[in-house]
């Protein structure tokens, strides 16, 4: 599988651990950094990685900062990504058979790295569920109240 990971200055250790293990794993991996601990603002990062997978150069993504939620905020505004802030392996999983999520993201300060490579395993080897989920992915990418009553 061809994916991309991207993170800020927070999360460079977590996310050169992961490069390894996704290649050794047998992925094509492209690194869109950043490749030095100099401090770097995770929006830029972020939107980097979304116009990746948006594009197509990869089939998914790994978003990763010290929390996962800024990031993650960054990489959602591109309606062609579906980034889901996973901390466990369940959500991984439910994040792709419910949610078609084509985006990771984690937090390095919070989670450790063998609970990212079990999050990362389950996101990259679940199918989506399809049937009844696939008309609410649909809203995702084009936005629309309609029928929401207070």
């Amino acid at each position: 599988m061809r994916i991309a990971i991207a993170s800020d200055h927070a999360a460079l250790d977590m996310k050169a651990a992961l490069v390894d293990w996704l290649t050794e794993s047998g992925h094509e991996v492209s690194d869109l950094g950043p490749m030095t601990t100099d401090s770097v603002d995770y929006p830029d990062y972020g939107y980097k990685l979304a116009e990746a997978v948006a594009s197509g150069k990869a089939e998914r993504g790994v978003a990763l900062c010290g929390s996962g939620i800024g990031i993650s905020i960054a990489v959602n505004r591109n309606p062609a990504c579906r980034c889901a802030l996973v901390s466990e392996g369940l959500s991984a999983k439910l994040s792709r058979e419910h949610n078609d999520a084509n985006v990771i993201a984690m937090g390095a300060r919070l989670v450790g790295i063998e609970i990212a490579k079990d999050c990362l395993d389950a996101f990259l080897n679940t199918p989506f569920g399809g049937d009844r989920h696939q008309r609410r992915v649909d809203k995702l990418s084009a936005p629309q109240v309609e029928g929401v009553s207070a």
